[in-house]
């Protein structure tokens, strides 16, 4: 069995959200995900890395293998210093949008998830932690 590692992703063009994509698929593939769980946390992880950079101007995705007592996972954390998200409650909704899409990118990735975690607030950046186990 592999020892858990981590690895640090800069998010500051589109072509980042390919790596970061590519990089989490290596990982689920690595911890033994099945395919649909691996398809879940790869679309999660590009929907959050898609906000990272055109809601929050970039910033990293740390990518990581973990173990908790023979359960695996991979967890992987977004953050960026952008403009924050002044009311997480609201944006977590179905269908809320500023940039246009259709608002189900936090609510989305979220449900993709084993575990989900947002902090963020006006003027000090957004940290969303997401978490696929087998």
């Amino acid at each position: 069995m592999p020892a858990p590692r981590s690895e640090v992703l800069e998010i500051r063009a589109s072509d980042d959200i390919v790596r970061v994509r590519q990089r989490v698929r290596t990982a689920s593939v690595e911890v033994g995900l099945g395919l649909v769980d691996q398809t879940k946390i790869v679309t999660a992880a590009s929907e959050l890395a898609r906000n990272t950079l055109d809601y929050g101007g970039g910033g990293t995705a740390a990518i990581e293998i973990i173990d908790d007592g023979g359960r695996r996972g991979v967890r992987i954390v977004f953050e960026d210093d952008g403009p924050g998200i002044p009311d997480i409650s609201v944006a977590m909704r179905d269908g809320y949008t500023t940039g246009g899409g259709l608002g189900l990118g936090l609510s989305g990735a979220r449900r993709l998830s084993n575990e989900f975690d947002i902090r963020s607030s006006p003027g000090a950046g957004t940290r969303v932690m997401i978490a696929r186990w087998k």
